[in-house]
């Protein structure tokens, strides 16, 4: 059995003609997204979005590489176990 853990995922969106990449990738990945936060900062030129996320840590890795892989996009994930009853 693999462990659940929740992760938060922050994304940096330096260039809009990749944010369509990212809302596919993360609606490809709408299972096990549990929020969403965006945040347009428009006098840097970025979008800043943060998603937490609750799923094997395999998984949580997987989008968050597939997201740095993304040109134009950082992204940085912190997980952390789900506690025990």
């Amino acid at each position: 059995m693999t462990e659940e853990k929740m992760a938060i995922i922050g994304i940096f969106v330096r260039d809009k003609e990749s944010a369509a990449r990212v809302n596919e990738l993360l609606h490809d990945y709408s299972d096990c997204i549990l929020g969403r936060m965006g945040i347009p900062y428009q006098e840097k030129k970025m979008n800043i979005i943060s998603v937490v996320v609750c799923a094997d840590a395999g998984r949580i890795s997987a989008l968050s590489g597939r997201l740095g892989r993304i040109e134009g996009i950082t992204s940085k994930s912190m997980q952390v176990p789900l506690p025990t009853d």
